[in-house]
């Protein structure tokens, strides 16, 4: 089961959360909120089940 652990606001910010969490061997799935072909929006980020504590520490070594 996938869930969602951060909204993105833009891509530049999907991009750096995805790297980060990737780079830790975390699973990531994206998923556009809103418009599909408009490149501003939001940007649920979701990692499996079993990863979100993990992904929560590496969150937030990078947002804060």
């Amino acid at each position: 089961m996938w869930t969602v652990v951060y909204v993105a606001q833009s891509i530049e910010e999907r991009d750096k959360i995805q790297k980060a969490l990737c780079e830790q061997g975390v699973l990531v799935k994206i998923k556009k909120i809103g418009k599909k072909n408009d490149d501003n929006g939001l940007y649920e980020i979701l990692v499996p089940q079993t990863e979100v504590d993990d992904a929560y520490i590496i969150l937030t070594s990078i947002i804060y």
